[in-house]
């Protein structure tokens, strides 16, 4: 710098020169411009963004159309009691809301601390969070460090759905939205309002949401008792539900406990001491002993619940015209209140019984596992091969898919494999399925309510949700226990029947055709039998001959009353062949389709309850998550039989338990009045028992799934034994007698003739005494005295009726049986002879010990046997089989039919 008088006399002259001023305003006013420019640039890029601003949030949902109510609730199930007994979780549903009010303190601290510490300062949106996430992304490059409030948050999660956008840009526009709804929000509700409905949605891991299901399932309690320590370990796993999981991830879930902890301590929302004692709790170890416990008792829907499941699905499109879609949404997911008729008392002992084997056939012996298998493999020339059982089967030379035990199977398919699957062969599926077999169903209803209180569709464990239930989904012929509701109900209804009318057990051919019926007890007929008797030996000929003079028409109709939806009035199959229920095969349960275990259970529960049928339910009401009645179930009912008959028939069939087919049924301890009746089909494939107390109707059936033939057929009666008798010592029920209604009426009558006992006659039978007391409904009681006995002479020489000239030391009184016969029977020896005795006569009336004389015509006559013929056993139950086959157990075919000939018999 030059500092000299010349320097600065020739800077000052350059300073006042022309182009200097020039220079000078010349930068000015670049600079002006400049200013200009930038200001007018900062005006132009402010409006620009506000304006896009503007646009999108213009364009975000209106803060009066958004729902930020949590939605997708755990749908409860009680019992009859009001005990809640499952629960049904649907996608994103695991959740049960509970008030601001029930979630402690140190929660809400310990999640505000973490997600959003100055929550109750600001206005919807944290600047001083936004400023702080910016600058640090602008520092580590990653601008997903969140700055969203807990409003924000629930708007994220509500209205974005989770906010899983794909770029940036979607990104961006949903934070703008976000963020613009969240100030909106915090103007419409108070902040608690926010923070509750908050904390009833976030994601919580292991399938929870909302802080009370996530309470529950990691330290099974309720959210009102967590302490501090389980307070931060739930508040830690809301920034990743799956990383943070305290499950799988422990440690990662402790490190942001104790930064939750920190926060806690660092905002005084606790003291030193609890903050030491917090972070000292070994935490993880209890909520790993609470994982093993709840994996241990986890289980799936019991059958009850999965047919509820069905008829609620059912209702709702019905009732309400819901899709079945939205039904489905609605059950799982709709936070629903179902009020069951399920006693859980009586379903666990049906629980406890099925799943014992000790009450089900030796397995290898009478039980065994069936197997049904598939295997797809891909070949290395690219060709697929599929293969299924019968290809196990072939390759193992076995005949059969049963199997003595799981690991013989599996030894099989082992071996299988290693013969198809040649290297580089892809296998591209397999299925094994190893169901235990024969299974069994049973279901149990209160027959003054109609309530199913237990039910169970199959033997063993369960293995699925909605699996094949027996008792429901399943149909099968129902044997003899028909016998009651198709035949002897409309008899004694309608038809002019009593207990007391006769019946001639003897051979017998359905109408038209060359079939014979034929009784369990094979050739055996006992000739002129009441239908008492024929109830309670469950007698085939004596039950078909009566639908032929009721008419399977009317049998038919019954059925229909009694709430049967699979019988076939008239069906065309595919091939042309028409088929019917409306013919005698009716009469000892040969139907197209056969029956389903639960309405064969409602149909004897009609029985049981005086003649009244009440639609079988289970459930009572179903409120929706507002506690508001969506559903309301009442049982229907009708009379469908009159109350005299419903007594007669109960009678009856008490007599088929006391000294029938259905002995073995007899409570051991109890002397608990039972009713009911057995029911066996062709080939033992079918066995049931239908019966009830006072208190309560059941029915069991046991089978194959496949109809293979049964060697055990007694098995299912000692489980509707023990399952019955416990339940009734279980709620201390008194034996009591069915009631007798006014209009029932007793008389002394002959079981021959159906009439009015005669005394000296039908107590004097020769074949034993035929005196019996019977009940009549009023005003069909006989009023004409027995007609078929008389007392007559005979001569003991020539077995024919005396006369006159018989010694008398060789004539005796005996009362005999009137009675025209078509074929030998049990009636034959006690038949009073046509004719008089043609060896003494006037020529030899002195003789004595009379031998024939040369040239008497004798016609041969049936002689009386030394004792009385011994009858058919008391119990069929003891070791009398169909065919005279002994099966080595004490069960029996007492019920035959042929379901082929069913079919035929029906054109």
């Amino acid at each position: 710098m030059d500092f000299s008088k010349k320097g600065t006399a020739k800077k000052q002259q350059y300073i006042k020169s022309a182009s200097r001023k020039i220079a000078t305003k010349a930068s000015v006013a670049v600079f002006r411009l400049f200013l200009v420019g930038l200001v007018s640039l900062i005006i132009i890029g402010s409006y620009l963004g506000f304006g896009v601003l503007k646009g999108l949030a213009d364009s975000a949902p209106s803060i009066d159309q958004i729902n930020v109510v949590p939605t997708g609730f755990t749908t409860n199930i009680y019992d009859k009691d009001g005990n809640l007994i499952d629960t049904l979780v649907g996608a994103e549903s695991n959740r049960v809301y509970v008030t601001i009010d029930k979630i402690p303190k140190v929660l809400q601290d310990c999640v505000i601390s973490i997600e959003d510490e100055r929550f109750y300062q600001h206005k919807g949106i944290d600047m001083q969070g936004i400023f702080r996430a910016f600058f640090n992304g602008i520092k580590s490059g990653d601008f997903d460090q969140g700055a969203s409030t807990v409003t924000q948050q629930l708007i994220k999660n509500q209205v974005f759905n989770g906010g899983a956008e794909d770029n940036f840009v979607d990104r961006f526009i949903r934070k703008i939205q976000e963020q613009y709804l969240a100030i909106q929000l915090e103007q419409k509700l108070e902040k608690d309002q926010i923070l509750e409905y908050y904390l009833n949605t976030i994601n919580l891991g292991a399938g929870t949401y909302g802080v009370q299901t996530a309470s529950k399932r990691y330290f099974d309690k309720d959210v009102g008792e967590l302490t501090l320590s389980e307070a931060a370990v739930i508040s830690a796993i809301a920034q990743s539900p799956t990383n943070m999981n305290p499950i799988s991830h422990p440690d990662n879930n402790a490190q942001r406990r104790t930064q939750i902890l920190d926060n806690m301590k660092r905002l005084n929302k606790c003291t030193e001491e609890e903050y030491k004692e917090a972070l000292a709790d070994d935490v993880y170890s209890r909520i790993q002993a609470v994982n093993e416990e709840q994996y241990e008792n986890s289980s799936y829907n019991s059958y009850f619940v999965d047919e509820l499941i069905e008829q609620v699905i059912a209702d709702l499109q019905e009732e309400k015209g819901y899709t079945y879609t939205q039904a489905s949404n609605t059950l799982y997911s709709g936070g629903l209140n179902i009020y069951t008729t399920m006693d859980s008392k009586v379903q666990s002992v049906l629980d406890n019984v099925y799943t014992n084997e000790d009450y089900f056939p030796k397995m290898g012996t009478d039980s065994f596992w069936e197997l049904t298998y598939a295997l797809s493999i891909e070949k290395k020339s690219g060709k697929t091969v599929h293969y299924h059982t019968n290809d196990l089967l072939t390759y193992n030379h076995l005949t059969s898919a049963y199997f003595s035990s799981k690991k013989d199977a599996q030894k099989l398919i082992e071996d299988f494999k290693a013969a198809k699957v040649e290297v580089g062969d892809t296998i591209l599926g397999e299925k094994t399925n190893l169901i235990i077999q024969p299974q069994s169903s049973m279901v149990i209803m209160d027959q003054h309510t109609g309530y199913v209180v237990g039910l169970i569709g199959g033997r063993g464990e369960k293995t699925g949700n909605r699996t094949l239930n027996r008792a429901t989904n399943t149909t099968r012929q129902p044997g003899s226990t028909f016998k009651i509701l198709s035949t002897y109900l409309p008899a004694l209804d309608s038809a002019g029947m009593t207990l007391a009318s006769v019946i001639d057990d003897a051979p017998f051919r359905y109408p038209g055709t060359d079939k014979d019926v034929k009784n369990w007890n094979g050739e055996t007929y006992e000739g002129l039998t009441t239908l008492r008797r024929a109830i309670t030996r469950s007698m085939n000929i004596v039950t078909v001959k009566t639908l032929e003079k009721v008419t399977p028409k009317l049998g038919f109709d019954y059925l229909q009353k009694l709430g049967f939806t699979t019988l076939v009035d008239s069906m065309t199959s595919d091939t042309g062949k028409v088929y019917s229920d409306i013919n005698l095969s009716l009469a000892l349960g040969g139907i197209t389709k056969g029956v389903s275990n639960l309405e064969l259970t409602a149909a004897y529960a009609a029985v049981a309850n005086g003649g009244v049928y009440s639609k079988p339910i289970f459930y009572t009401k179903i409120l929706d998550h507002d506690n508001k009645v969506l559903l309301k179930n009442k049982t229907a009912v009708r009379q469908v039989m009159m109350e005299s008959t419903a007594f007669l028939l109960t009678n009856a069939m008490e007599d088929v338990v006391k000294k029938g087919t259905g002995t073995l049924v007899r409570f051991q301890k109890l002397n608990m009045p039972i009713a009911g009746k057995t029911g066996t089909t062709s080939d033992n494939n079918d066995v049931w028992f239908a019966g009830y107390t006072p208190y309560y109707t059941a029915c069991i059936w046991s089978g194959y799934d496949n109809n293979k033939t049964q060697t055990n057929t007694s098995y299912h009666k000692i489980i509707w034994r023990d399952v019955m008798e416990q339940i009734h010592k279980e709620y201390a029920l008194e034996p009591v007698p069915f009631t007798i209604p006014d209009s029932i009426v007793q008389r002394t009558i002959c079981t021959k003739s159906g009439k009015l006992a005669v005394e000296g006659l039908c107590d004097k039978y020769e074949g034993g005494s035929t005196v019996a007391t019977e009940y009549f409904a009023k005003n069909t009681e006989p009023t004409e005295k027995c007609d078929v006995h008389v007392k007559v002479s005979i001569c003991s020489i020539s077995n024919k009726i005396a006369n006159d000239f018989c010694p008398k030391s060789k004539v005796k009184e005996k009362v005999l049986l009137v009675k025209e016969e078509t074929a030998k029977t049990m009636d034959t020896p006690y038949i009073l002879p046509k004719d008089t005795c043609n060896i003494h006569n006037a020529k030899n009336s002195g003789l004595q010990n009379i031998l024939p004389l040369p040239g008497d015509n004798i016609t041969p006559s049936i002689s009386p046997p030394a004792a009385t013929p011994t009858a058919p056993p008391a119990n069929p139950d003891t070791g009398n089989t169909d065919n005279g086959n002994t099966t080595g157990n004490t069960g029996t075919n007492d019920d035959v039919y042929d379901p082929e000939f069913d079919y035929n018999y029906n054109n």
